[in-house]
């Protein structure tokens, strides 16, 4: 019978394994990163852990909701351009309705602002248990992602500080988009964004080597050094000992000592 984190682990994996263009998940982009794949299917090779969701790190440009206050999300706010990769980043803004001014809105709290971001890589693993989720939350560290951390049920969260969270316009009437920067400072912020990218997949290609060589190659390592060693065991004839067989060998091998030294003694006098 399979225990309750294994269980989970069959179910995500099932998820993972039928989500498509057909089968969309919650995320705005609805389908897996292709950049995530590999080291989404390194990790959940690992029998005591699963990815639960990733971002191989991405562009918006997002309208805030109608909620007056500072918030990135909120009702009726929405996505107005993202992308994973630096394929279609360059002159993104020429796709957008923009309307250039060179004024601002009055209160930032009253107004729905447009965020321009780069947001790094994000991944949560789910372990099975402390000891796994240490070994992941180190690894990760080491390799720089140092907004890192481990939550409630093993919960790994890997993430690092490589972004950007700049204001370029907010919603004018009747729904245009004002934008109170210029296309010289979008290219800007657009080639920020390039050399962010180039440093997060950066970092992705470090965490899957160091992944692969200090976790999973570990432990494949460490299983066959334990299997050979219960094959010569077996060999020689010692087989697996219970607790009780244990004790009367190491009892029988004490006395044997004890036997040797005052024989060693009584030689010497």
């Amino acid at each position: 019978m399979q225990d309750s984190f294994a269980q989970k682990k069959q179910s995500i994996l099932k998820e993972i394994s039928t989500n498509g263009p057909d089968n969309l998940d919650a995320s705005p982009k609805g389908t897996i990163d292709e950049h995530c794949i590999p080291i989404i299917n390194l990790i959940n090779s690992h029998c005591d852990m699963v990815t639960t969701s990733s971002c191989s790190g991405r562009v918006s440009v997002y309208l805030e909701g109608t909620q007056s206050k500072l918030v990135s999300k909120g009702n009726e706010g929405k996505w107005i351009f993202v992308t994973h990769d630096t394929s279609n980043l360059a002159n993104w803004f020429k796709s957008i309705d923009f309307h250039y001014v060179h004024e601002y809105p009055t209160s930032s709290y009253e107004s729905r602002s447009i965020l321009y971001k780069f947001e790094a890589l994000i991944l949560h693993v789910k372990c099975r248990n402390q000891v796994t989720a240490n070994k992941l939350y180190s690894v990760a560290m080491n390799c720089g992602f140092r907004e890192s951390g481990i939550g409630s049920n093993y919960n790994v969260a890997i993430r690092t500080s490589i972004k950007l969270d700049v204001p370029i316009g907010y919603l004018g009437d009747n729904e245009v988009y004002q934008c109170f920067v210029t296309e010289e400072y979008l290219n800007y912020i657009t080639n920020v964004s390039f050399d962010r990218f180039r440093e997060n997949f950066k970092k992705l290609k470090l965490l899957h080597q160091a992944i692969e060589k200090n976790i999973i190659n570990v432990e494949e390592q460490t299983a066959s050094v334990g299997a050979e060693d219960s094959i010569l065991e077996v060999s020689q004839g010692k087989g697996w000992e219970s607790i009780e067989e244990r004790r009367a060998r190491m009892k029988q091998e004490g006395l044997k000592r004890k036997e040797e030294l005052q024989k060693a003694k009584e030689s010497a006098s």
